[in-house]
């Protein structure tokens, strides 16, 4: 097992046993900081799902109330009107035989990938690529839509998209710690309550079995939701 460093050690010593509110958390995970940089923050929760059953798979999107603190690097394949109205809307990168050419070579410097619905010939063969990276677009997460202005708008407001694991856990980024504490515990909030609306009426027994808030650098703490 690693050691922690003495850093760690000490913080983990101020980690709460109990489960807390979410204004309380954030309390003292912004009691954590002590770093150089600005640290993100991330919610992890525990689900009594079956990944194996597709109709308990829990996957979506939220654009969270505050953003998460980062400008997310964007992508797009379209063509025609489409590729000029998203070239306005601010996407990072727009095309479609040359953009799938330079992924399928390695390049993948990006955090979102929008693609239009005809563009899906050109984009399904980059699965391989995409997918075990969590680019691949998805119309269940809104990446594969008509609609590539307000996409691109979402998610440089802040969107994040979510995917349970094969254990059934969920990881999200849900800001800064240098976001005042309202403004964490809003977009806390505001993914937790999504996730519990989101429940499989397939699901029995405990649905939201555990949730903890993190910094990159710090303990977790527990949260009574």
């Amino acid at each position: 097992m690693p050691k922690l460093a003495k850093r760690m050690k000490k913080l983990v010593e101020k980690q709460p046993s109990e489960a807390l509110p979410v204004p309380e958390a954030v309390d003292v995970l912004k009691q954590f900081d002590g770093t150089s940089f600005d640290q993100s923050v991330e919610i992890s929760m525990r689900l009594g799902v079956d990944p194996a059953q597709a109709d308990q798979i829990i996957r979506g999107s939220i654009v969270l109330p505050h953003g998460i603190g980062k400008k997310q690097r964007i992508i797009v394949f379209a063509k025609g009107p489409a590729a000029e109205e998203a070239k306005e809307a601010g996407a990072d990168h727009v095309g479609d035989d040359d953009l799938a050419k330079k992924i399928l070579g390695g390049w993948t410097d990006f955090d979102v990938c929008i693609a239009t619905p005809d563009m899906m010939k050109v984009v399904g063969p980059l699965g391989r690529v995409l997918g075990p990276r969590g680019l691949m677009p998805s119309p269940r997460a809104g990446t594969v839509t008509p609609e590539v202005v307000k996409t691109i708008g979402e998610y440089k407001a802040g969107k994040v998209e979510f995917r349970n694991d094969k254990g059934g856990n969920i990881h999200a980024i849900v800001g800064k710690l240098s976001f005042e504490p309202q403004q964490l515990a809003d977009n806390i909030q505001a993914f937790v309550n999504l996730i519990v609306g989101m429940k499989p009426s397939s699901v029995k027994g405990v649905y939201l079995r555990t949730a903890h808030i993190s910094a990159t650098m710090s303990p977790s703490v527990k949260l009574a939701v």
